[in-house]
């Protein structure tokens, strides 16, 4: 057998949300005992496991203010322009609510600035984490003192790595975000549950925390991510939309709708974001439409209500206790089909 064949032979399985379930388990847990609270550095704790996505259609000062006050935390894009961004991180500041700032490998002066300005994390925000100007990068800035969330990435090796460079906190995606075509362009990639579980695994051991990036369209995905070893979810698609979202407003057949971009997309590369290279490329990413959605405030209470009550099937307190209590099975196609609702003439939530 030639070595292209056995390549593909022993190619894993990897697996995204909706090819598992959860178990149920013995629960004696309300749900008002259950925490979500979580660590993302070891002087940054979070009430709501959360984070804004540093998209530029997604967080700007309304974001990133609203979701610190209400217990997550807003990272701003790294195409936001300097001023505006230690604007922002002062005003938090001063109001005593966390804030961070996405920068890239080479933005040693925005960091320091950001820095002087009391940011709570520096998110280094690339599409190819496992790089060497990452790892140069996630070096330079913790020796300045910052706190370092590092990535993308997808892998235990890219794990070991960039925890060995100094981050604290690893951020975990490479193409599941709704507005990303990575995978389509590129052809690299991992389905973000085994994606979490692979860097998971390795960032316990040195007690640093896990992102899960990208991905997450409802509730029980937010809960799957958490039971397969992430301590935080960053949201793009769900926060987009919301009031507080940076997209511009769009009227449409009567119906109202904000832009939605990946940084990626041909509008993002075009406006400054250098997150998929410094040199011009294919476009990765895709900008759209998505419908109004209210206020921030009610789809953070959507999802953690939905985390929650999973935490709560599983007889889990806290987090922690979702990980360690979670049983995974695999679903067939079928599986798939019946978990949802189906039949029906007109379905109402």
């Amino acid at each position: 057998m030639g070595r292209f064949v056995e390549k593909l032979k022993t190619a894993e399985t990897a697996l995204s949300f909706d090819d598992i379930l959860i178990l149920p388990r013995y629960s004696d847990v309300s749900i008002s005992e259950i925490d979500v609270s979580t660590k993302l550095a070891p002087k940054l704790d979070l009430s709501l496991p959360l984070l804004s996505s540093p998209m530029d259609t997604v967080t700007g000062r309304e974001m990133a203010l609203t979701l610190g006050e209400i217990g997550g935390l807003g990272v701003l894009p790294r195409n936001l322009p300097i001023d505006e961004a230690v604007g922002i991180v002062r005003e938090a500041s001063v109001k005593k609510i966390p804030v961070a700032a996405a920068v890239g490998p080479f933005d040693d002066e925005r960091v320091g600035r950001l820095l002087d300005a009391g940011v709570s994390m520096i998110v280094i925000d690339t599409a190819h984490g496992h790089s060497k100007n990452v790892l140069e990068a996630t070096r330079r800035y913790s020796s300045m003192g910052a706190v370092v969330m590092a990535g993308n990435i997808v892998t235990g090796e890219a794990a070991e790595d960039l925890i060995s460079a100094g981050a604290v906190s690893l951020r975990v995606g490479v193409g599941p975000g709704h507005a990303c075509t990575t995978r389509e362009v590129a052809g690299v990639g991992c389905p973000q549950l085994t994606a979490i579980a692979s860097v998971a695994d390795v960032a316990r051991a040195y007690g640093v925390s896990v992102v899960a990036d990208g991905g997450i369209e409802k509730p029980a995905d937010a809960v799957k991510a958490l039971a397969a070893g992430a301590d935080a979810l960053m949201l793009g698609y769900l926060f987009a939309g919301t009031d507080e979202a940076s997209g511009a407003l769009v009227a449409k057949e009567g119906r109202c709708f904000k832009v939605y971009r990946g940084m990626g997309s041909r509008g993002a590369l075009a406006s400054g974001s250098a997150r998929y290279g410094e040199f011009k490329r294919v476009p990765e990413g895709v900008e759209g439409l998505v419908e109004c959605r209210g206020s921030v405030r009610n789809v953070v209470e959507w999802i953690i209500g939905g985390i929650k009550q999973g935490m709560g099937y599983v007889g889990a307190r806290n987090i922690r206790e979702l990980q360690e209590k979670s049983i995974f099975v695999k679903l067939t196609p079928s599986g798939v089909r019946e978990s949802g609702p189906r039949g029906l003439y007109e379905v109402r939530y």
